[in-house]
């Protein structure tokens, strides 16, 4: 325990005497350490230039300045843990109560009983510490708030916003959109033209939460898409990417991750996924149906692991709904899940659907089902629809 600094305010230098005989194991232990003042203003002087002292213990008539209006001038003194023990005259109770109403912490009446003033300092010392240990926490919750906000708003400051993103493309229509936690996690989700005819999708999840994963979020981020725009087949990309990850990023962490590039002339879509959740295709007929799963293991996981590709074909007016397990992996108050099943069967027959309205009702829908129950993880939805006949 760290050594207690005590100051004593009085004007009888007899109470120094039975103080120090009273405490001396205290203060040969360093348990304690006493300090002495004859008057308010000698006892603010020391309080100023000693920010150790954490107890004050002092009698209310004094000269020069009274131990009413040291209190008074304690409680000006911002940011100080600070407690005070009053002594007084038995019987005062005006003063005392008015002393409490300053903010003492508790009081003791002359003639002191010395044994009683160890009993009442050893309370305070004890609240003090325990007061310490409660602000403490406070701190800690306060810097893990600023860590989380801080985390969002990487999140939410690198990714699209802008829709419609390309108001001068007809083929396709996109929208997409994330709803972070209060305990943040790492989704992510990007589009880019890759050259005049190539559209790039990505969407993924990093594991964890916190700022470590809303920085590994920004890092794959921008990995994909810089390694993207070479105009690299998507099983390359996440080959090279997972390397890169591998190498950088902590051993605990690891991303999902599904790329995606649609060719704009014809509808041709290739992908390859990183373990993520499988897309849902909705054909121009309102059936709906999971994309084969076609890739490899999670980005981070082990270096040089060979990914696959596939390729699907849309047409007109076919869908491509993307979503990472925020969505499937909701509960309501019964714990019951949002699973892939009710997600396949709500979005049937949405096909005349923009993009943008899917997107909302699948949110609205997950929303409606939770009913109220906490959201645990980022939600996040991307859907394009294909519109060259």
């Amino acid at each position: 325990m760290q050594q207690a600094n005590i100051l004593v305010v009085d004007d009888e230098p007899d109470l120094q005497v039975l103080i120090r005989q009273k405490f001396r194991n205290k203060i040969k232990s360093k348990e304690y350490e006493f300090q002495f003042a004859k008057n308010g203003e000698e006892a603010l002087e020391k309080l100023l230039g000693d920010v150790s002292i954490a107890l004050i213990l002092t009698d209310i008539n004094m000269p020069v300045m009274d131990g009413l209006t040291l209190l008074t001038k304690i409680g000006d003194l911002n940011n100080r843990l600070l407690r005070s023990i009053i002594v007084s005259a038995y019987g005062d109770m005006e003063n005392i109560r008015t002393a409490m109403n300053r903010g003492a912490f508790d009081f003791i009446t002359k003639p002191i009983d010395l044994n009683d003033l160890a009993i009442t300092i050893e309370k305070s010392l004890k609240e003090i510490e325990e007061y310490k240990l409660v602000l403490s926490a406070h701190n800690k919750l306060i810097a893990l708030k600023q860590e989380l906000d801080i985390a969002t708003t990487i999140q939410t400051s690198i990714l699209p916003k802008t829709f419609p993103p390309f108001p001068d493309r007809l083929e396709f229509d996109i929208y997409a959109k994330m709803i972070p936690a209060k305990e943040v996690g790492g989704d992510l989700y990007d589009f880019f033209l890759i050259d005049k005819n190539r559209l790039g999708i990505v969407i993924g999840d990093v594991s964890g939460k916190g700022i470590a994963a809303a920085l590994l979020m920004a890092v794959c981020k921008t990995l994909m898409k810089s390694t993207a725009l070479k105009g690299l087949p998507t099983d390359t990309v996440l080959y090279d990417v997972n390397n890169v990850i591998h190498k950088e990023s902590p051993s605990n962490m690891f991303v999902t991750i599904f790329y995606g590039i649609l060719d704009l002339r014809n509808g041709m879509f290739e992908y390859s996924n990183g373990g993520h959740n499988l897309p849902i295709l909705i054909s121009s007929g309102g059936k709906t149906k999971m994309l084969e799963n076609v890739g490899g293991v999670i980005l981070g996981a082990m270096g040089e692991t060979e990914y696959e590709s596939n390729r699907i074909k849309l047409c007109s007016n076919e869908m491509l709904f993307f979503y990472t397990d925020g969505i499937t992996e909701a509960f309501n108050k019964s714990e019951e899940e949002f699973d892939e099943k009710q997600l396949l069967k709500i979005v049937e027959n949405k096909n005349e659907y923009s993009a943008q309205n899917l997107v909302e009702f699948v949110i609205q829908s997950v929303k409606s089902f939770s009913d109220g129950t906490e959201q645990t993880d980022d939600i996040t939805c991307l859907a394009i629809k294909y519109l060259k006949s």
